[in-house]
Parts: structure tokens; sequence; C-alpha cells
């Protein structure tokens, strides 16, 4: 087997998309949301045994990692059109969090180079409250970076999927062979 063969690049792929889950599947837990956390960790157990079958020839896992890759495309696309509110979807809703908790993504309070920027100080003397003085401003918009994630998950389950279908068939082959000989 060479390091390029469909079976190396399928592996790593596998690989890939595990490291990308389990990040994707810490910051979920840290926002709360649920339903992510349901489907992410399905991913990893359908990823893993979609591993382990492209490893050991079992052309059965492979199949079961190409169904639920379109799954995973479908779901990954959903997440895209939430954030950025395409289709009649709002990132304001509680889907993810399946309506269980108020909870959203953590990169809404924590996304990179966000900080307090105080407003002028003569606003906040007509507020009831001084808390509503600050915003918070970020380098880039929590709805961007949950986007990257998913089209991140979305390219790497494209290029798995071709190299899952491509092994699917060469098992095939090589199962037709020992068959006829």
């Amino acid at each position: 087997m060479g390091c390029c063969s469909g079976r190396c690049m399928l592996m790593f792929f596998c690989a890939l998309q595990l490291i990308t889950a389990v990040e994707r599947q810490v910051f979920d837990f840290l926002g709360y949301q649920w339903a992510p956390i349901l489907v992410n960790f399905l991913h990893i157990i359908v990823v893993i045994l979609g591993l382990f079958g492209t490893v050991q020839y079992k052309p059965r896992y492979v199949v079961l990692y190409i169904v639920w890759t379109v799954f995973w495309v479908t779901w990954n696309i959903f997440i895209c059109c939430l954030y950025l509110d395409l289709g009649g979807l709002s990132k304001d809703s509680d889907y993810l969090s399946l309506g269980l908790s108020s909870h959203r993504s953590w990169w809404k309070d924590n996304g990179p180079d966000c900080g307090n920027r105080n407003l002028p100080t003569t606003r906040w003397q007509h507020l009831d409250s001084p808390a509503l003085v600050s915003e918070l401003s970020c380098l880039l918009e929590y709805q961007y970076i949950e986007v990257m994630h998913s089209a991140l998950q979305l390219f790497i389950s494209a290029l798995g999927f071709v190299f899952a279908c491509y092994i699917v068939s060469i098992f095939s082959e090589e199962e037709d062979t020992y068959l006829y000989k």
C-alpha cells in the first residue's frame, strides 16, 4: 500500500475528521448546545467505524460511513444556514439547545479578540443600568466562526465521501476476483 493510495487517503481524512469533530464537540459542550453534541458524538462513532472498515477491509463499515456522510453534510449545511439566517432560520433560535436551556454558541462571548468596548460616559447616565454601557466587539463574529467550522467539515466530508466510494469499489472488485478464481 503506497502513501497516496485510496485507503491511505481515506484513513487520513477519517483521522482529520476525528480531530476536527472532537474540537467541535468541546466547544459545543462549552456552549451547552445539545443537538450538535449528540450529532457530533454519532459522527465520531461512525468515523471510527469507517476507519476500522478501511483498515480491516470491511466494506460494510465503509458503506455505513458513506451513508452517514450524506447526513453529516446535510447537518452542516443546516448549521451554515442557521448561523447565516438563511431559509427562515435564525441564529437566535433555540434549535441547537433543543429548547432545554437558553445557552448559545460558546464563540458568541469568547470569540477571538473579543473585548468590551466602552461607550462614551455621557451616554450611560441616561440608562438604568451601567451594565448596558459596554458592547462586545470581536475580530470575527461568532456566526462566521461556526460557519467556518461547518465549511471545514463539509470540505473534509466531501473528500472522505469520494475516497470512501472509491474504496468500496476497490473492495468489491477484489472480492469479485477472489470469488471467480
